[in-house]
């Protein structure tokens, strides 16, 4: 169940997610991989925004995790800490450049895949009958 709260007084607003049922009590440890599509934002920093796609991209190279760029954001692949962990990372060095930053996260989290990057890519590839570019 999701809920939207206002804070008048601050301006500002949020959604939280509340988990009710048997979900809410079911914590598990989660060795298996999950991808992460993430983009960093800085506002008013003009339209070239290179220099911090460039600090984010150095943050998740050394993490040692599988990674994927792409012309609109960043592709990782790991266990889902070692993941969001990596996304703060980049998250908090662009926040201590700038006074504002839109992160923006998509994840597909599926048990027990492995090597979910390249083969979602030879998947389609098979479908389609040809290499495509990457």
């Amino acid at each position: 169940m999701f809920a939207f709260h206002e804070n008048a007084a601050h301006g500002s607003c949020a959604f939280h997610l509340f988990v009710q049922g048997p979900a809410a009590n079911d914590v598990r440890s989660r060795s298996d991989n999950m991808l992460a599509e993430f983009s960093v934002v800085p506002l008013g920093k003009g339209e070239s925004v290179s220099q911090y796609v460039a600090e984010c991209v150095r943050i998740v190279h050394e993490s040692g995790l599988d990674y994927r760029l792409n012309p609109m954001g960043t592709v990782v692949e790991g266990q889902y800490d070692q993941v969001m962990e990596v996304v703060k990372r980049c998250h908090m060095a662009v926040t201590a450049k700038c006074h504002r930053v839109i992160t923006t996260i998509k994840i597909d989290d599926r048990i027990g895949a492995e090597g979910m990057m390249d083969g979602k890519m030879r998947s389609v590839e098979e479908k389609v009958g040809t290499k495509l570019k990457r």
